[in-house]
């Protein structure tokens, strides 16, 4: 009789198993072309499997075709990491209509921009750390190519940053104590800059984002414009080239978000849990991008790495159970 109810029991533990993977199904994760979303694509793919029985698959995405793909076609089921303001009412409309939900912050910090400079120069002055301080101090940064004007290094030519950082640059009167925009030429021209400079430990000051490995090497500090921020003045002006006359804010948090459809959210709740409560600090990002960079890994390789060596971060997502079971399938790689 009791190796029937034991039998019993572990028949029903072995359904309710089935019935779970059965549940989650096929899942297909938006695996987008940069750094930060490929390393959560693989997070979440790992996770979903081995921890909540889904059949996994990443297939390759972007913003705008993978935001539109999932209004239109219901595919695919998840983008781990999608800048929500770049397609906010086309987002907004596929909430609406039932079609997409938001599972919760990718971030927990929001996408985070400004202007920065060195650590190493707000120690040695840390009036620095403000506006008035790098007026007041506009000589140190000194121009790569004029010895009469001083250096701000500005959002590459073509990207949507460039307005923003010009028009910020105009309101804060930087023209007037001295400073040249500069345009870097491309996204490795920025962060190279800030290389250069750190390497001799001279001046900088720009315009950056994070999280960004550039931001895990170097430690920089946002300089306080005194002004709080503004998110609807700088939605309609300062993110606008026909801004013509420009108030200063500080750059409100960028909305970063896990964004599902609606099919796979009603399909498996308890992966849903757990995408909810998968959420990053910039400053843990900015880390673990900063060891893809110098180890030159792919998305499954610091996914590994992060799993291994940063339990308590990610232990917190889950259950104790599907902590269990994520921690034997890395002992099985």
């Amino acid at each position: 009789m009791r190796k029937l109810v034991i039998a019993t029991l572990f028949m029903a533990s072995f359904s309710a198993q089935a019935d779970a993977e059965k549940e989650c199904g096929k899942v297909t994760i938006a695996d987008m072309n940069w750094n930060s979303a490929t390393l959560i694509a693989n997070v979440d793919s790992f996770i979903l499997q081995h921890g909540y029985g889904c059949d996994t698959e990443l297939v390759p995405g972007d913003t705008m075709p993978t935001g539109t793909s999932m209004i239109e076609k219901g595919e695919p089921d998840i983008a781990p990491e999608m800048w929500s303001n770049s397609l906010k009412s086309a987002l907004d409309r596929g909430v609406k209509e039932g079609r997409l939900k938001f599972a919760g912050p990718t971030f927990s910090d929001g996408g985070e921009e400004g202007f920065w400079v060195p650590e190493y120069m707000v120690e040695k002055t840390p009036e620095l750390a403000t506006i008035a301080g790098i007026k007041k101090n506009s000589k140190l940064f000194t121009h790569p190519e004029d010895p009469e004007k001083s250096a701000f290094y500005g959002c590459p030519a073509g990207w949507n940053c460039q307005i923003s950082a010009g028009n910020l640059f105009k309101a804060l009167d930087l023209a007037k104590f001295g400073f040249d925009l500069i345009d870097p030429g491309s996204g490795a021209g920025l962060s190279g800059s800030i290389a250069k400079a750190y390497e001799r430990k001279q001046p900088w000051f720009g315009y950056y984002w994070a999280p960004t490995a550039v931001l895990g090497k170097y430690k920089m500090v946002k300089v306080d414009f005194g002004s709080g921020v503004d998110a609807k003045y700088f939605s309609s002006c300062i993110t606008n080239p026909e801004c013509v006359d420009p108030k200063v804010t500080m750059y409100p948090p960028s909305a970063v978000d896990t964004v599902i459809t609606t099919s796979f959210a009603e399909r498996s709740t308890d992966a849903v849990k757990y995408l909810s409560a998968r959420s990053f600090t910039n400053n843990e990002m900015n880390g673990l991008l900063a060891w893809m960079e110098d180890n030159q890994a792919d998305g499954e390789a610091v996914m590994v790495e992060f799993l291994t060596h940063h339990e308590a971060i990610w232990t917190q997502w889950v259950s104790t159970d599907v902590a269990k079971k994520v921690k034997g399938a890395l002992k099985d790689l």
